[in-house]
């Protein structure tokens, strides 16, 4: 190998949890990978173990995935040629430490790719939640009715209001989806662009008016101390007769006993694919009632859609080889605000 060929080609480690390589990088991916880099050949899963140690002196981009070790103060100190971290899933924020980026490590992830996939569910989800879906299918299921529309105070999925809590990544793509229902899109951010939100198709209101307005209200906005139980009781109650409330970000945007209050009184619907706690415990009340549907958190890749991932972190860490300029890096001054 040439001096070029060797600069040109980084040493790459790969560091996630067992099986998630072979679950996330097909075969062709992989090779991908090897032709860009010079790959180590084996998963790195405790970044401390003695034969960790000389792979990560020689790194320079690490591939992470789910289950990725946390990587603090001391990655820095074990992989002192590291330049570029390229996650290979969504949120960073569970394993890295921002000491990281300050220490002048670039970092990106496939947050973009996994929000094609949980912006689908969420329409998805408006559509069916919209037409009673669950409802109905518990009526029919228990009773034979086969369309028993009684109590219902709106039904259907045209024309109706739906409020959109968080304008990144999901949100922006669940703004552009909405288009084919002719619905009125409100849009809460406080740090949304008013220009794009109304380009893509939305108006940005205030929290308090997109909650009383909405039909159906979708969550994505991040977990944070300002967006703790953001649906707290007291907005919930603002919600009119009827409201479906869905949330595919995280379980801790709703007070989740209020809800309960609320759903088991049948004034509200929910889908809901994240809770808290996550997971629910077993014989939780939100199991047993039919306007809640829950599912266990797989608005995000999965299966076949997993390919997105891949191709994602292949192609940023291909953009890093070249000099290109990243398409999804991650900036320290926006990482609290991230999901």
């Amino acid at each position: 190998m040439t001096v070029m060929e060797a600069r040109l080609r980084p040493r790459t480690v790969l560091a996630m949890a067992p099986g998630v390589r072979e679950e996330v990088f097909a075969k062709g991916a992989l090779d991908r990978l090897a032709e860009l880099a010079d790959l180590h050949g084996d998963v790195l899963h405790d970044l401390s173990s003695g034969s960790a140690l000389p792979v990560l002196a020689e790194a320079e981009v690490l591939v992470t995935g789910w289950g990725c070790p946390p990587l603090g103060a001391e990655l820095l100190e074990r992989a002192p040629k590291l330049r570029f971290i390229a996650h290979a899933a969504g949120t960073v924020k569970t394993f890295l430490d921002p000491v990281v980026l300050e220490g002048g490590v670039r970092v990106s992830s496939a947050a973009d790719a996994n929000a094609v996939p949980v912006a689908e569910f969420t329409y998805a989800a408006i559509v069916f939640g919209a037409k009673r879906a669950f409802t109905m299918a518990h009526r029919y299921r228990e009773h034979g009715t086969k369309r028993d529309f009684s109590g219902i105070s709106w039904l259907g999925a045209r024309r109706i209001t739906v409020g959109v809590v968080g304008f990144s990544r999901i949100g922006r793509r669940v703004v552009e989806l909405l288009r084919g229902l002719e619905a009125e899109v409100l849009v809460y951010d406080p740090y949304a662009d008013p220009a794009l939100v109304a380009r893509l198709g939305g108006v940005l209101v205030d929290l308090d008016t997109l909650v009383r307005r909405s039909h159906v209200v979708s969550l994505h906005a991040p977990s944070t101390p300002e967006t703790y139980r953001l649906l707290d009781r007291s907005r919930l109650a603002k919600l009119m007769d009827g409201a479906v409330v869905i949330n595919t970000a995280r379980g801790t945007l709703i007070d989740t006993e209020a809800l309960l209050e609320e759903v088991t009184s049948g004034r509200l619907d929910a889908i809901l694919d994240v809770s808290d706690p996550e997971p629910l415990p077993s014989g939780h009340p939100l199991f047993g009632l039919p306007n809640v549907f829950l599912t266990p958190h797989l608005a995000g890749a999965q299966g076949n859609e997993l390919g997105r991932l891949a191709d994602s972190t292949v192609e940023e860490v291909a953009r890093y080889c070249a000099g290109l300029p990243l398409l999804h890096e991650i900036q320290l001054d926006a990482l609290d605000r991230m999901a």
